[in-house]
């Protein structure tokens, strides 16, 4: 199992983590900061849409639409945002049931890490990466400059969220977040977005009708939240206007700018493939272990020479399909995409992508083809086994984050086996019979 993306590099909320966790059920991803990172759709495990449930029917807000909305205006007004931007921006808003269907759809299969990979890096959004970062060549040299933040990795993140500007979503970010903000899941998370999105209409970036992004709200070639965009969207073509959706310019450098303020350090790689020695402790596997990579080459860890450099840069290891498939080191970088996309899988999808960019990123080894992922059902029914046996994976919600993963590696540990935190259906057997 892996965790998949949530939104993008503007998502880090409740609202959009749930949303993307239920998206990409073997989820397994560190708390996200709320509303910092944009929500990814070209990047997510797809589900299977033949098993997807019926959303759960939800009871009906108590207030009409246009009696919430009367309320919104005059708590909208009050914070600034002039009555005709907001009656402009909401002519004709009606709430968009799709919106509601997405928000508490909960599919039930997902792709295995290594079907998300082999999307994620093809061979056409690598030629169309080459491609395209030999045209914008002279505008990634200037972000590059300005930034610090190499053009390979931004590339890729356009390429992961966006597919280049070719698939930005195509709902009305108001209508979307007044939908959610009225009776969706997570209503405060959407309240606070449509605040913002109505700041950046008042700001004149872009007009109503052309605000397009994804059912949460997630915005332009990079996938912004507006919380996001308020804060990091860069008008890098000089135009006055910080135009994520029709600029590529903008949309590359405000990706910059999220990195780096997300801790980017130029010339630094973010993910390593490394070879494990004959009985390593898997236990070590995880995101919380820190080690300099010269302490991870002293246990036998070999990184070879693009690891040359690196000796004293502060590590983890990663293993996105158990002891059985590659290993990876990841680094201060590989974190820093972890906060535009909190997830693991699409963090080394975009590191390996970027690679690729320049001949490299070839992924040595075998995955576990033979193993089929866990569905929603079975994680849920292996975290209350878990607990049943007495280690405690947190609230049975189907997500395989970092509680699960430690009780885990405790039951496994138990059991003599590799402790690689890793679910499948071996596990979930041996709980079974000892039930």
């Amino acid at each position: 199992m892996f965790d998949a993306p949530a939104p993008g590099p503007m998502f880090r909320s409740l609202a959009v983590a749930s949303a993307l966790t239920l998206l990409s059920s073997c989820a397994d991803a560190p708390a996200q900061n709320p509303a910092s990172a944009p929500l990814s759709q070209v990047s997510q495990p797809v589900a299977n849409p033949t098993a997807t449930p019926a959303p759960p029917r939800a009871a009906l807000p108590a207030l009409s639409f246009s009696a919430w909305r009367d309320g919104f205006r005059r708590e909208a007004l009050a914070q600034g945002i002039d009555a005709a931007t907001f009656d402009h921006a909401f002519a004709g808003v009606t709430p968009d049931p799709s919106v509601i269907n997405a928000d508490r759809s909960q599919p039930e299969f997902t792709r295995p890490v290594w079907e998300y990979l082999e999307g994620a890096i093809s061979p056409y959004r690598v030629r169309k990466g080459q491609a395209l970062m030999a045209e914008h060549a002279a505008t990634l040299d200037a972000i590059e400059q300005r930034f610090g933040v190499d053009r390979e990795t931004l590339v890729a993140i356009w390429g992961m969220e966006s597919s280049f500007g070719q698939f930005m979503g195509d709902k009305s970010v108001i209508r979307s977040l007044a939908t959610l903000a009225y009776e969706g899941r997570r209503p405060e998370f959407a309240h606070a977005q449509l605040l913002a999105a109505l700041q950046i209409l008042q700001h004149g970036d872009i007009q109503p009708g052309s605000m397009l992004g994804s059912w949460a709200g997630a915005m332009g070639q990079t996938q912004f939240i507006p919380t996001t965009y308020n804060s990091h969207a860069v008008d890098f073509d000089g135009d006055g206007r910080r135009d994520i959706w029709n600029s590529s310019a903008d949309a590359l450098a405000s990706a910059a700018h999220y990195l780096r303020a997300s801790g980017w350090r130029n010339g630094r790689p973010a993910s390593l493939q490394v070879q494990l020695p004959q009985g390593f402790d898997y236990a070590h596997a995880d995101a919380e272990i820190r080690k300099s990579v010269a302490q991870w080459q002293a246990m036998g860890v070999e990184v070879g020479p693009q690891g040359a450099g690196l000796t004293h840069e502060s590590a983890s290891l990663l293993l996105p399909a158990g002891h059985r498939g590659p290993a990876f080191l990841v680094l201060d970088n590989f974190r820093a995409i972890l906060k535009y996309n909190n997830s693991s899988s699409y963090a080394l999808a975009v590191s390996v992508l970027g690679q690729r960019f320049d001949g490299g990123g070839q992924i040595a080894g075998s995955w576990p083809r033979d193993e089929r992922p866990l569905s929603r059902s079975e994680r849920v029914e292996l975290q209350e086994s878990l607990a049943a046996a007495g280690y405690d994976p947190g609230s049975p919600d189907g997500i395989i984050g970092a509680n699960t993963r430690k009780a885990i590696r405790g039951y496994q540990q138990r059991l003599g086996w590799p402790a690689d935190g890793h679910p499948n259906q071996d596990l979930l057997e041996r709980l079974r019979k000892g039930r």
